[in-house]
């Protein structure tokens, strides 16, 4: 099982929704991206992870840097 990471004081999630709305990416159109990098999610799961509800995986986190074209240092701020 993969490793899951943590929110706890980085907002994960918060990041990854601000830099996906300064490229101007609606949620599910980062879904599509991810699914066709074969990133297992959903746009629900998407929400849940934007919102803190949920926690990322290393794999989710590496397709969402990948499909808007950012840093890891941006992600985890």
């Amino acid at each position: 099982m993969e490793q899951k990471i943590k929110q706890k004081g980085i907002d994960i999630g918060g990041n990854i929704r601000r830099v996906r709305l300064s490229k101007e990416i609606g949620q599910t159109e980062l879904v599509r991206m991810l699914q066709l990098q074969n990133v297992d999610m959903t746009r629900e799961t998407l929400v849940k992870i934007e919102r803190g509800i949920q926690h990322i995986t290393g794999s989710q986190l590496r397709g969402i840097r990948d499909c808007l074209d950012t840093t890891y240092d941006e992600l985890l701020k």
